[in-house]
């Protein structure tokens, strides 16, 4: 069992760190707590399990299985600690202060794109509950066991996305347009896998070239997967209101004056938006709020 210690020059928070991983509170291929992280993955050396513990000082990591060293070659990508301290300009007070009251949120990358895709896509236009009871089902279905003795799943290959049929994505809330897009995807997955070595402009436009696929879900993917500390997820339900609310005190917002209020941290706009987000910060809520649907049913 390789393990791999990093010794720490900048502050690390795992749970802001690695939290947009986690697909919901039961996540069968990831859990976080405050100083511990596990996490199954899928490497291009074959399937790995990792457990994270945060020191005082360093950060130490265990893997197992085929994609193990991999796994803690990238740790460093993962956690973000791999560049240089990044600046904001000081063009809103509330993101200095949210600078220095979260010093170790970082934007790491997973390197995986289409475990980024998959739960992306499966969050389009549905609510959080419904995408992550979605995601569950399709891991515990035709995931596999990680390797090692954390009792975690890695998400389904491509190959085996790519040839189900689509009534098995409709038996776990899935309607046809969300999973022939999963199952476009996956076809591809070798071509999207690339993208990770690609700047993020061109990856995404080799991601929005899958039918079904826009600037929302390559927003999340790149986040996630490439690190991209500029994505923002046009296109967000909720996002242009919190941004409105924490930079204008305005209570609603559209992606054009979302953009607007960005456009001074244009380079990091991402990173601002993941410290709003893990803020506690939202804008005052009018109306009802998006309603479950039944796939099943209809």
């Amino acid at each position: 069992m390789p393990s791999r210690t990093l010794a720490l020059t900048v502050p690390l928070d795992l749970r802001l760190t690695l939290g947009p991983l986690l697909r919901g509170p039961a996540d069968p291929a990831m859990r976080l707590d405050g100083r511990r992280a596990w996490r199954a993955t899928r490497t291009a050396d074959g399937p790995a399990a990792t457990t994270i513990e945060l020191g005082h000082d360093a950060v130490t990591a265990e893997a197992w299985g085929p994609g193990a060293d991999r796994a803690l070659h990238d740790l460093p990508a993962l956690l973000g600690l791999d560049g240089e301290p990044v600046h904001l300009p000081a063009a809103h007070l509330l993101v200095g202060r949210l600078v220095r009251r979260m010093p170790g949120l970082r934007i790491g990358r997973t390197g995986a794109v289409m475990e980024a895709l998959v739960p992306a896509i499966l969050e389009q236009k549905v609510t959080g509950s419904e995408a992550h009871r979605a995601y569950r089902g399709l891991v515990r279905r035709y995931g596999e066991p990680a390797p090692g003795p954390l009792p975690l799943l890695v998400p389904p290959s491509p190959d085996l996305l790519a040839a189900l049929p689509y009534h098995a994505f409709h038996h776990l809330g899935v309607e046809q347009r969300r999973a022939d897009t999963i199952r476009r995807a996956a076809r591809r997955a070798a071509r999207l896998e690339e993208a990770t070595a690609l700047p993020p402009d061109e990856a995404d436009r080799r991601f929005r070239s899958i039918v079904g696929v826009g600037p929302w879900t390559s927003a999340e993917v790149r986040s996630r997967a490439l690190g991209d500390p500029d994505a923002v997820s046009v296109g967000d339900f909720h996002l242009p209101h919190l941004v409105a609310w924490a930079l204008a005190g305005e209570p609603r917002g559209d992606d054009a004056r979302m953009l607007e209020l960005l456009e001074p941290y244009r380079g990091q706009r991402g990173r601002v938006v993941r410290l709003l987000e893990a803020s506690g910060l939202a804008a005052p809520r009018f109306g009802p709020r998006m309603a479950p649907r039944s796939i099943e049913g209809m």
